[in-house]
């Protein structure tokens, strides 16, 4: 009961009995560190302010909201780290439902009725599992992927019992350093040995990395033939219908994963955007009236949905319907980051189709204005600002706009997207000659970091390329060679905190904007070797980082 007195728990129940319940038995196996929480949202708030050893999470949440769904929004915004605990409680009569092949599950589930010791013994086992798997855990936290996965190795042989998790972690890690090709083999052997579905995602998910789109594609539908209910296949269906230029198709996935799990934010919102792509703009309202209702009270709003959503009624020829949405983004998310924005973009669509040509001009004004200081912005929020400026003919504020667009492309791909809307909007002239501009002007910030580097100005280097990151956060390149900068510093100067911080936070950065650049693996085996040479041992921690939406 030791090991149990010092671990701390979080209690998700709507219920106040249940809730009291709950904590009362996590009493007597032991623990004395309990929170408790009513809600999604108290729940958000606690864990963003403390980390937990153990998350009690009732299955069936207030609003609609499930507790898979929680557990997915908790591990999107890293609200939780991968050594957390995560228990769902849910009746007997409900388990056949609750329980589906998602690729992120909880530890255990719990049923109701139970007694203390029932509860007590999935706990040592998730703890027993923990334990195991810690070491790696740990190593993950501090950046050092390389030697995870040689932990990983290790436990496989030492640890038998926890030879599929290991080997599970070892896959997920080589997509994670940009080394789809070897995490394939270990998806594949999993999947031939014990048919587990998420094996079989896995292996799909490495060919899509690969440009294997075709073959992805098939993969996929073949899971799902065989089991219809695993919702993570869908979302990387639709991906593969998306990177093959078919965006019906991928609405039509995405449309079939909505009706088995109605209320998973994020893939709603994805489901809206395709369907715009598709042309069906009442499928795409459907989704974004969704989306504007579901996150109503969540920790997680974001005024570019109601801004979607207006536009989409603009599209649909509903003027009215479109300011009522304007209103409500101006009166529910007042004080929102983005929020003025977002409704000025919105607003510049609306009296664009009115015809209400001087609130027009003072919509889109502002909002370029906006756009110049705004942060976290999405690029498909900037992209429908500058459509707007073309098709009313103001096109140096267009072009000021998808200036920063592609300069921010994150992927050729975000570039493409770009691109592609130039041409739409009958501006293909246009585009090329920004995105040359944008890839010489990185390239020429790159050449000059470098440059200083060469001469031993490693600080002015790195000085040099965190302001070219202030300015273009969401360039891969830019995030990439900041932190070869940061570490060629390191090397050169020796250890900073501050610069250590930042050259993790580089890293991080690189890994979500372009996750299969051939480069990762490069950067972060430079970022260990820096590490080993000062003997830096940073304790585990949550990364920092502006929360983003659902």
């Amino acid at each position: 009961m030791n090991e149990l007195k010092g671990l701390t728990a979080l209690v998700i129940e709507p219920n106040p009995s249940m809730r009291a319940s709950l904590h009362n038995m996590l009493s007597l196996c032991g623990l004395v560190r309990i929170d408790d929480a009513a809600s999604s949202n108290q729940a958000i708030r606690a864990l963003e302010t403390r980390i937990y050893d153990l998350v009690l999470c009732e299955y069936a949440l207030e609003g609609g909201q499930d507790g898979q769904q929680m557990l997915e929004d908790l591990r999107h915004h890293r609200l939780i780290n991968a050594s957390t605990m995560f228990f769902m409680v849910t009746g007997e009569g409900q388990f056949s439902k609750v329980v589906s092949a998602a690729e992120l599950m909880p530890n255990d589930y719990i049923l109701k009725p139970f007694a203390a010791d029932a509860m007590l013994e999935r706990i040592w086992r998730a703890l027993d599992r923990r334990n195991a798997l810690l070491p790696v855990y740990q190593l993950v936290d501090m950046g050092d992927l390389r030697a995870a996965i040689e932990a990983c190795e290790e436990g496989e042989i030492a640890q038998p019992r926890f030879a599929m998790e290991f080997r599970r972690l070892r896959a997920e890690m080589h997509i994670q350093a940009g080394e789809p090709e070897l995490a394939e083999p270990l998806y594949a052997e999993l999947w031939d040995s014990r048919q587990v579905p998420w094996a079989r995602l896995g292996q799909a998910k490495t060919l899509y990395l690969r440009g294997r789109f075709d073959e992805a594609r098939a993969m996929l539908e073949d899971l799902l033939g065989k089991n219809t209910r695993f919702l993570d296949a869908y979302d990387w269906l639709a991906r593969t219908h998306e990177a093959n230029g078919d965006p019906a198709a991928a609405q039509a996935v995405l449309a079939n994963a909505v009706e088995l799990s109605p209320h998973a934010v994020r893939r709603l919102r994805r489901l809206g955007e395709v369907a715009l792509e598709a042309g069906d703009v009442d499928g795409a309202e459907r989704a974004f009236k969704q989306v504007v209702s579901k996150t109503r009270y969540s920790e997680f709003r974001t005024p570019e949905d109601h801004a979607k959503l207006a536009q989409t009624l603009v599209k649909k020829g509903d003027p009215v319907q479109a300011a009522a949405v304007i209103r409500d983004l101006d009166k529910s998310l007042s004080g929102t980051p983005n929020t003025d924005v977002c409704s000025a973009i919105a607003s510049a669509a609306l009296h664009e189709f009115t015809g209400n040509v001087a609130r027009m001009n003072a919509s889109l004004d502002y909002a370029v204005s906006g756009v110049r200081s705004a942060s976290g912005l999405s690029n498909e929020m900037k992209m429908e600002l500058a459509r707007t400026c073309l098709e009313v003919g103001k096109e140096e504020q267009a072009t000021e706009v998808m200036r920063d667009v592609m300069r921010n492309s994150a992927t050729p791909g975000a570039m493409e997207r770009a691109m592609r809307m130039m041409e739409k909007s009958g501006h293909a002239e246009l585009g090329q000659r920004l995105a040359d501009e944008s890839r010489n002007e990185v390239g020429e910030m790159v050449a000059a970091g470098a440059a200083l580097a060469k001469k031993g100005d490693f600080r002015g280097a790195v000085d040099l390329m965190l302001e070219a990151v202030a300015k273009l956060p969401d360039n891969a390149q830019v995030a990439f060679n900041a932190a070869v900068a940061i570490l060629k510093c390191l090397e050169s100067e020796g250890w900073d905190d501050a610069l250590g911080r930042h050259v993790l936070a580089l890293v991080a950065t690189v890994r979500r904007l372009d996750p299969a650049n051939d480069k990762l693996n490069a950067l972060a085996g430079l970022h260990q070797d820096i590490l080993k040479k000062y003997n830096i041992r940073p304790a585990a921690r949550r990364e920092a980082g502006v929360r983003v939406a659902i």
